[in-house]
């Protein structure tokens, strides 16, 4: 499925800086290459700073009172604004919060409250499980009646959209092969039909040129971690397009998305505008960490990144095919570099211990069952010198057969 988003606004108009300087702003282990930012971005260097900042002057010496002299209480807008730019949406439609299965939870609410006289969430076969387990969960709590959770084969999402479908759910870049969706051409359809449509951007906030104000999507959430590089367990986000502020109606109404949170009233009253959909009290740490890695985005705009993905991830399929690797793995994702996102997955009969035996020379990728071995490119930091490095070890990982050293049999909780 080809994209034809169009580029976002708010890109940087000064000289952008060169690739090696914006990937001299990252914390890289010496003698190791890095190809999972997909799953895991890698920490900027000066984040750990701005923590220590925090903790011994603003937690520390400023204590309760850092609430508001160092701007705690606005931190999710602030952050939020931050990424909204990063995927093309004007300030006041993202808020960094929660995680992304409890924001897909508000949204599919809000999406069949604001569509009444349907119940249906439709989505993907093979998408990421998390979106379908939310949907699952939803279906319970509100009964056949009022939610259905409906899956189909990709090719035939389109055609599937019927006059029962309240929400259209899709992940943008799907987690499993890297294929790209075509946002603009199944958001279109979806609205055709009288339907929302809610984009998972876990695998593409930070690397694809998406423009979600002016393809007019509805709904979106993404991840803080992966290639926005914001830490372990970092806060996602959520947008909401500015046109359902009015009508925000999510289920989780804690008291930080009350219109006034410090009344202390009995009853609930949601805020105005996307700070609606705060419920608790946000992690601080961690939301600081993520605000502090979105520095190194400041003067570069993401058609820049779009570009450089593009270059890695047609480079490394290049090498794969010069090397006679595709002879022995498949390769899941297109190889046309419109229809695809910032990763590329190989599947091997022996994909885990072919992961393993890549990860035990230095080359740091990851692997999704049953046999998958995910490259993720992260144009910030990564090199056309590591994905030639990344080939020349696959092939030695296959030709001598170290996937099948006894040590690659365990597989620890995560994999």
């Amino acid at each position: 499925m080809t994209s034809s988003a169009q580029p976002t606004s708010g890109k940087p108009t000064s000289a952008e800086p060169s690739f090696e300087t914006l990937r001299e702003r990252f914390d890289l282990p010496e003698g190791r290459v890095y190809l999972d930012g997909n799953s895991l971005g890698a920490m900027p260097r000066h984040v750990p700073q701005r923590i220590q900042d925090l903790l011994h002057q603003q937690w520390a010496t400023d204590l309760i009172s850092s609430w508001n002299t160092n701007g705690w209480i606005d931190l999710p807008q602030r952050t939020g604004n931050r990424i909204g730019r990063l995927v093309g949406a004007a300030p006041g439609q993202v808020i960094c919060v929660d995680s992304v299965s409890v924001n897909i939870f508000k949204l599919l609410a809000l999406a069949l409250n604001l569509r009444p006289g349907r119940k249906v969430i439709l989505t993907a076969e093979g998408d990421f499980p998390t979106d379908s387990y939310i949907a699952q969960g939803l279906a319970q709590l509100l009964g056949q009646e009022r939610c259905e959770l409906r899956r189909v084969p990709m090719t035939e999402l389109e055609a599937a959209i019927d006059d029962d479908v309240a929400v259209v759910m899709l992940t943008q870049v799907n987690y499993r092969t890297g294929e790209l969706a075509d946002m603009p051409r199944v958001t279109a359809s979806a609205h055709a039909n009288g339907s929302l449509i809610l984009w998972d951007l876990a695998h593409s906030a930070g690397v694809i040129d998406m423009g979600l104000d002016a393809v007019g999507v509805d709904m979106a959430v993404g991840c803080g971690y992966k290639f926005l590089n914001g830490g372990p367990g970092a806060p996602a986000f959520a947008y909401l397009n500015s046109r359902y502020q009015g009508q925000l109606d999510q289920p989780l109404s804690g008291w930080l998305g009350h219109r006034d949170p410090f009344a202390f009233s009995a009853d609930y009253e949601p805020a105005p505008g996307v700070a609606a959909l705060q419920a608790g009290t946000p992690p601080i740490i961690s939301l600081a960490a993520l605000d502090a890695s979105l520095d190194v985005f400041d003067d570069v705009a993401v058609a820049t990144l779009r570009e450089r993905s593009v270059v890695l991830t047609s480079t490394f399929i290049d090498g794969l095919e010069q090397a006679g690797l595709l002879k022995t793995c498949k390769l899941l994702t297109p190889n046309v570099a419109e229809r695809r996102g910032s990763q590329v997955s190989l599947a091997h009969e022996q994909g885990w211990g072919v992961t393993q035996a890549l990860i035990g020379a230095g080359v740091i990728v990851d692997f999704r069952a049953p046999d998958i071995v995910r490259f993720g490119f992260s144009p910030l930091y990564n090199t056309v010198d590591d994905v030639e490095t990344a080939v020349v070890c696959l092939a030695r990982v296959i030709r001598e057969e170290h996937f099948l050293d006894a040590r690659f049999v365990h597989r620890p909780k995560v994999t």
